[in-house]
């Protein structure tokens, strides 16, 4: 499998990437984690106004093989959804790191990107468990 690793996003185990510009992080799920669930069927996203700490389940992204819940990758409320995936979860499939982003985030604790692999680090452990 020739996974695609962004360089300008961090990572988490969980497969969730992350996009810091100032204060906002744009969240979605890797390349590596779309092609292991197949064709997206369904996005639940979270709430615009929710705030959820680092770690929490945020929503699920569901496939025609299985269903795999979403974690937040760093704590914030948030500010903005992509409405286009209601219709087109497909998005993510074709497009996971430009047209396929789930959601937006206002940040609270800028310090927690710290705690996210590198692309470098990620590409690691995704060959690690190839």
């Amino acid at each position: 499998m020739n996974t695609i690793i962004e360089p300008s996003v961090k990572y988490t185990d969980s497969h969730e990437w992350v996009k810091i510009d100032k204060n906002i992080a744009t969240v979605g799920i890797s390349d590596h984690a779309q092609s292991l669930l197949g064709d997206l069927v369904y996005v639940e996203l979270p709430s615009i106004g929710t705030t959820f700490q680092k770690g929490e389940e945020a929503g699920v992204v569901e496939s025609v093989k299985a269903a795999s819940d979403l974690y937040v990758p760093i704590s914030g409320e948030v500010i903005e959804i992509n409405h286009a995936l209601e219709n087109q979860p497909e998005l993510i499939n074709q497009s996971p790191y430009d047209k396929g982003w789930l959601y937006r985030i206002k940040v609270s604790d800028i310090t927690e990107m710290t705690t996210l692999l590198s692309p470098e680090d990620y590409k690691v452990g995704v060959q690690n468990h190839a």
